[in-house]
């Protein structure tokens, strides 16, 4: 034993010790929830005393910063959106929900319009945040509905899961800067050396695995169906709380057995008309993106757009707002704004 004490082995506990704590101290914001991987349903949400929710980045959600009261303000239409990393888009203002409520403000509605949209969520994840979101009364829910994501989900649920529990064996990994190391060693160092079929077992931030995922037909269906009854699932929800909602149903560029570029939305669009209903709407992206130059409207294959892309998707949302204004409970224009001219919506790209 004492030789284990060695002064050189006290100084390297001590050090240990004060890292922890300061990282705990000073930290404490970032680390919150940072080992529940999503899957703890206030990480990244501040409450203050005054009434004010901070969005932050902490917990696996990497939110844009953006803050809002509690109770939605008298008279402000609120809309927020859940979804992932297309509806998140290249930046707070730039991306549809930023657009849109830039766009009801322009024609004198007083809204706000939060993004609460997190890259690399599945159908899992984005619930959890949805069942965090209605407590701050939106006035309407922007759903971004999508079937990817379903593989990340899992692998963040089973980390999650991994060092549950104060057995002895777990106690290192209550430590955030060895769970930490562990984490970047198994990410970045370790993991490249492991044989593949072991990569495959424990599908650790594991890319041939996910990419073997996404091309079995019973995992696509297996992920068309999780997102399908999760969607039901929300739908029912916001409904009971009285909430209106509008899905948008994602598309993506793909290539034909000829080459030629197209748009598929792998049966999402069947799936959100069948869910429409009183309080409950429909956005397709393939129908609002159709006939457009889809070369300058996505950035690749992955769905993600192009600014001219979340500018449609913007134009089309509001206008679907503007048809159910009456359903929806648009506030009058503030008096304010009334009397200018309202501001036209940006032109639609047109294909050449």
């Amino acid at each position: 034993m004492k030789r284990l004490l060695t002064p050189a082995c006290l100084m390297l506990l001590c050090l240990l010790v004060l890292a922890e704590a300061g990282a705990r101290v000073f930290f404490a914001k970032d680390i919150s929830g940072r080992f529940d991987y999503g899957y703890n349903p206030e990480a990244g949400f501040a409450e203050h005393a005054d009434g004010t929710v901070e969005l932050f980045r902490a917990g696996g959600r990497r939110f844009y910063p953006q803050t809002f009261k509690r109770g939605r303000p008298p008279g402000v239409f609120r809309i927020m959106t859940v979804g992932d990393s297309v509806p998140r888009g290249p930046s707070l203002k730039g991306a549809y929900p930023g657009l849109l409520g830039q766009e009801l403000r322009q024609h004198g509605i007083p809204a706000e319009s939060i993004n609460l949209a997190v890259p690399g969520y599945g159908a899992r994840r984005c619930q959890i945040v949805l069942r965090q979101a209605v407590q701050y009364e939106p006035s309407l829910i922007i759903l971004h509905f999508d079937d990817y994501n379903k593989w990340e989900d899992e692998r963040e649920w089973r980390r999650s899961q991994e060092f549950k529990g104060w057995h002895p064996r777990h106690w290192l990994m209550k430590v955030f800067i060895f769970r930490r190391l562990y984490e970047a060693k198994m990410e970045k160092v370790f993991w490249a050396l492991v044989p593949e079929e072991v990569r495959l077992r424990y599908a650790v931030n594991d890319a041939d695995a996910q990419v073997a995922a996404g091309a079995d037909p019973k995992e696509v269906a297996a992920r068309i169906k999780l997102a399908y009854d999760t969607a039901v699932e929300n739908v029912a929800m916001v409904r009971k709380l009285q909430i209106p909602v509008i899905l948008v149903t994602q598309c993506r560029l793909e290539e034909d057995a000829r080459h030629r570029l197209c748009l598929t939305d792998h049966g999402l669009d069947k799936l959100g008309e069948s869910l429409k209903g009183p309080g409950v709407y429909h956005v397709s992206m393939k129908k609002v993106l159709s006939g457009q130059d889809i070369k300058s409207i996505f950035l690749n294959f992955s769905g993600h757009l192009h600014q001219a892309g979340h500018q449609l998707l913007a134009n089309a949302i509001f206008e679907k707002i503007e048809a159910e204004q009456a359903a929806l409970g648009l506030p009058e224009p503030t008096v304010a704004v009334a009397g200018k001219t309202p501001q036209a919506r940006t032109p639609a790209p047109q294909k050449p």
